[in-house]
């Protein structure tokens, strides 16, 4: 079935008169009649009752007519989506996103996104911690995720986004509370709760790389698989975790925050993406991300970027 046969149907419903629907079409009648008949033995049946005096559908062409004017509407579509895409401003990207530290960020950029380009369609997927984001771009599962600084990894692109401190999370009543300031040496004997191993939460090994550094192993005594629940644990006295300033919005009660002092790393919240990712709609989330997320003051330092990513 060739398009010019149903254009050239079209043309002689919306008519009903061959004459009118050939000068529409900037055709010869005999030609027009030609297509119509081609398409009628095509089809099986007859689309037009046709006289001498006039030119009406039949059931078969009032049928045949709602689907062939959709099939023009969705060429149209089409062609407005391709040239679109090629600008950018249509497509689909997955974010991958870990939950309580994308919390404000991560609205921000959806919205941002909806209004500048309304046809990019973004896909959340929620409960992806920094370094499983990243595993997941390297294979293509998303398109864009909020990963951690400085870990990084081969043939991703990073756009700091947001400062983090490493903060100390205790129940409030602990004594640590009732220290002026405290260190991580203060919490060599302290129960800690954490994510799980193997998570691919940043969190987990910068808790035993920073306890290490402090000359001790840390005592996890439980597992939980995301902030909310760890601070809930911390909460009910189960043991005190680390975490850092990004999750200090869910306001845990029966918990204080206590900031750590002495020699501790600084890191970055960010969004990454493939290097040799090329798509048009990629670009314009990044271009939106660039425009309305704020951009860390001061970089990294070497020291902080000589944390490496190991676990345990």
């Amino acid at each position: 079935m060739e398009l010019r046969h149903i254009h050239a149907f079209i043309a002689v419903a919306e008519e009903l008169h061959f004459g009118r629907a050939a000068e529409r079409l900037r055709l010869a009648q005999p030609p027009l009649s030609q297509q119509i008949r081609q398409l009628e033995k095509e089809l099986g049946v007859q689309l037009f009752n046709r006289t001498t005096r006039s030119v009406q559908l039949t059931d078969s062409g009032e049928a045949f007519l709602t689907h062939a004017r959709l099939v023009f509407r969705e060429l149209n579509e089409a062609e407005l989506a391709a040239k679109a895409a090629g600008s950018g401003q249509y497509g689909r990207v997955r974010i991958g996103f870990a939950g309580a530290s994308s919390r404000f960020l991560l609205p921000q950029l959806a919205q941002g996104v909806q209004q500048k380009f309304p046809n990019i369609e973004l896909v959340l997927q929620g409960q992806l911690y920094a370094n499983a984001a990243q595993e997941a771009l390297i294979k293509g599962d998303i398109e864009v995720g909020f990963v951690r600084l400085p870990f990084t990894v081969p043939g991703l692109n990073y756009r700091p986004i947001e400062e983090e401190t490493l903060m100390c999370v205790v129940p409030a009543d602990h004594w640590l509370t009732q220290k002026e300031s405290i260190t991580v040496t203060d919490l060599a004997q302290e129960p800690f709760v954490s994510f799980p191993r193997g998570s691919g939460s940043t969190m987990r090994a910068i808790t035993h790389r920073v306890c290490w550094e402090h000359g001790f192993v840390p005592n996890v005594v439980q597992d939980a698989p995301d902030s909310y629940t760890i601070q809930a644990l911390v909460a009910a006295g189960q043991g005190i975790s680390l975490t850092l300033s990004s999750t200090i919005h869910i306001q845990q009660p029966g918990v204080k925050y206590l900031k750590l002092e002495g020699n501790v790393p600084r890191f970055q919240s960010a969004v990454a993406w493939r290097a040799d990712n090329d798509s048009a709609a990629v670009a314009s989330v990044i271009q939106v991300a660039e425009s309305i997320l704020p951009t860390p003051k001061h970089p990294l330092s070497t020291a902080d970027a000589s944390y490496l990513d190991s676990e345990e």
